[in-house]
């Protein structure tokens, strides 16, 4: 009863707010994206994503080393497919001498304890430019799942920590799982893209890695972004098939989406704060329009309220330098 009741005393300085903050962010609590290219001595700036470069592996070591001294512990590799390797059944993606298997290695062998997370899906090494391969103009699933499972066991053998399977096909976490503990790759972890959308917050992403679909568009395959039950449905279904982390993707638009999940399972849930996301900001900055740091940080602090246990961000190491 008021004035017996004062919400504004638990607010009325800096000291007494961070006693009582219900969630703080760290550094543990970022993935950082990498964009790799085949080359030497290059790193391209990417257009869309001011401030993001796509790397070359001699630069690779260096930088992973950098995140490390920033407390920074996890990065995602997407790399960057020439063109001449791409076929429409990702052939390129199960070489064992391939960009993505030498980029693990370039990491473990410049920071041994990071934790090396791998994009696998078949959009980077497509000519088509989708996630599965394709017949008669359709994306078909099950021959999908038997190539996915197999560029999965491929970057556990390179050295990878956590495979994240980003393609949304059916069936593919239990097809990976099953391909690696049959080949005594037991401690390997999957982060399962379980909630991901078809959504138009991408375009960045695909401008920085050539993964644009050549035809069409991926709503067969990625989520309608007018359902929410359904996400529900494919966190439970990943979780069951041996995924140890559910994604929600993308972020900011959909942070009802990671409280429902959140609320639904046991595992750690990861939120993925999406290129268009990322450049929104950017640009809005740089009008002067916001704040870029204070907006970061609060956009940030907005994943973790609403429940997720990792978030992959752009601003990962920009964020950790402001707040270590």
């Amino acid at each position: 009863m008021y004035p017996i009741q004062r919400n504004r005393r638990l607010r009325s300085s800096e000291i007494i707010r961070s006693l009582i903050r219900e969630n703080v962010l760290t550094p543990n609590d970022f993935i950082v994206p990498l964009f790799v290219v085949e080359g030497k001595n290059l790193r391209e700036s990417i257009p869309s994503m001011p401030g993001y470069s796509r790397m070359s592996l001699d630069l690779l070591a260096g930088e992973v080393k950098s995140l490390w001294q920033l407390g920074l512990k996890a990065v995602l590799v997407f790399v960057k497919v020439p063109d001449h390797l791409k076929d429409n059944k990702g052939k390129e993606a199960l070489n064992k001498d391939g960009l993505m298997q030498r980029s693990v290695k370039t990491i473990k062998d410049a920071v041994p304890e990071m934790v090396v997370m791998t994009d696998v899906a078949l959009d980077p090494y497509s000519s088509f430019g989708h996630d599965g391969i394709v017949e008669e103009g359709k994306v078909v699933n099950d021959p999908t799942v038997e190539v996915l499972s197999q560029m999965g066991l491929s970057h556990a053998q390179a050295g990878a920590d956590v495979l994240a399977p980003s393609d949304m096909m059916d069936g593919r976490v239990l097809k990976i799982r099953t391909a690696l503990e049959s080949n005594n790759f037991k401690d390997t972890l999957i982060m399962s893209y379980s909630a991901k959308y078809a959504s138009s917050f991408y375009g960045p992403f695909r401008d920085a890695l050539d993964s644009a679909p050549g035809f069409g568009d991926k709503k067969t395959y990625q989520m309608d972004p007018a359902n929410r039950s359904e996400a529900v449905v494919e966190a439970l279904r990943d979780i069951e098939e041996g995924a140890d982390i559910v994604m929600v993707k993308p972020g900011i638009a959909y942070l009802d989406i990671l409280r429902e999940i959140k609320n639904a399972v046991n595992t750690p849930v990861a939120a993925y704060q999406v290129s268009g996301e990322y450049a929104m900001l950017k640009a809005a900055a740089e009008k002067g329009w916001l704040n870029h740091d204070t907006v970061m940080l609060e956009q940030l602090l907005a994943f973790k309220r609403a429940g997720a246990n990792l978030i992959a961000t752009y601003h990962a190491k920009e964020a950790s330098l402001l707040i270590s």
